[in-house]
């Protein structure tokens, strides 16, 4: 008699009929202690990056060669490595970064941005600050440990690409016994110029209250900006475009706030009568709400989590219309 094994091989499939077939609540219960595992998974891969990094410096290698261990053999993308290699070198002078990555006090991303100001009087102060906070709450709390200097204004042309001169074939030819060039009458066509993406604007903390900001603009955007800041010379001598910036932020804000929930700085002391039936929400009511809800959505999920988005509100009827 012969004897077979069956292995039975999860598949993507056969993982999403799993989640498929759970309800909400297990669904929820069951996202959350996945969450779990791989927090905890993440802690042992950090320590045990770590052991590796400390052999490997007593043999004397470079600190490079852990990168390549988690790119080309781990096979961990480049960026999960960035993140992981930072926090494997911090861990192994503050191990309790690990245990503050088990239990979700703190993520690889916070770790990369504190570990170049962790030192041994700071870092339980530092790490303490860090928890719950989001990269960019991180960063800025960095900016106040080492601050930098304001960025000079400045209004630049951005390179545009070199065109390349037109690609021709050369062909040989004989004159009097001596070799010449020829260019053909139809040329070869141009290789189509592609343009770099564009880049992302930038938003940077400088120090606790300070940001650069760096972003492209059209050439009409940059004429508007010339205009405002001839129109408003008297007011700003040296024309300075992150106050004109400023100034025409808080004419957005004002002419957007009036549009969202009717905000005004005179507000009617008798309310115009609604018709009945009307979808209209009253403008006073508008403002007593952004008020009441401090301008963000009101949804609450099945884990008593209020939602935090604070854009694309709209005003919701509690009572259907």
């Amino acid at each position: 008699m012969i004897n077979t094994t069956t292995t039975t091989t999860t598949t993507n499939t056969d993982r999403l009929m799993v989640a498929a077939g759970l309800s909400d609540d297990a669904l929820l219960s069951r996202l959350e202690e996945l969450a779990r595992q791989s927090r905890g998974t993440t802690a042992d891969l950090i320590a045990h990056l770590a052991e590796l990094a400390r052999r490997k410096a007593q043999r004397g290698e470079c600190e490079g060669s852990l990168f390549k261990h988690c790119t080309q053999v781990l096979r961990l993308s480049e960026a999960a490595t960035f993140n992981r290699t930072a926090a494997a070198y911090a861990a192994m002078k503050f191990p309790v970064i690990l245990d503050l990555l088990a239990d979700g006090s703190v993520n690889l991303t916070t770790i990369r941005v504190l570990a170049p100001h962790l030192t041994s009087e700071n870092h339980a102060e530092l790490l303490r600050g860090a928890t719950g906070k989001t990269k960019e709450e991180v960063t800025e709390f960095c900016r106040r440990l080492d601050p930098k200097p304001d960025v000079k204004s400045s209004v630049r042309r951005v390179p545009t690409p070199s065109v390349p001169p037109p690609s021709t074939a050369v062909s040989g030819a004989v004159e009097d016994g001596h070799p010449s060039l020829t260019v053909p009458s139809t040329p070869l066509p141009m290789r189509p110029i592609v343009p770099a993406p564009p880049r992302r604007p930038v938003v940077e903390p400088l120090a606790s209250d300070r940001y650069g900001v760096h972003f492209t603009v059209s050439k009409a955007t940059r004429d508007k900006l010339r205009r405002a800041r001839d129109l408003m010379r008297r007011e700003i001598p040296d024309g300075d475009p992150a106050v004109l910036f400023d100034r025409a932020l808080d004419l957005l804000i004002e002419r957007a706030e009036k549009k969202a929930f009717s905000a005004s700085s005179r507000p009617q002391s008798t309310p115009r009568p609604i018709k009945p039936r009307s979808r209209t929400v009253p403008a006073d009511v508008q403002r007593a709400v952004w008020e009441r809800d401090a301008a963000r959505c009101t949804f609450v999920g099945r884990t008593g989590g209020r939602c935090s988005e604070t854009s694309r509100l709209e005003f919701h009827h509690r009572n259907p219309h």
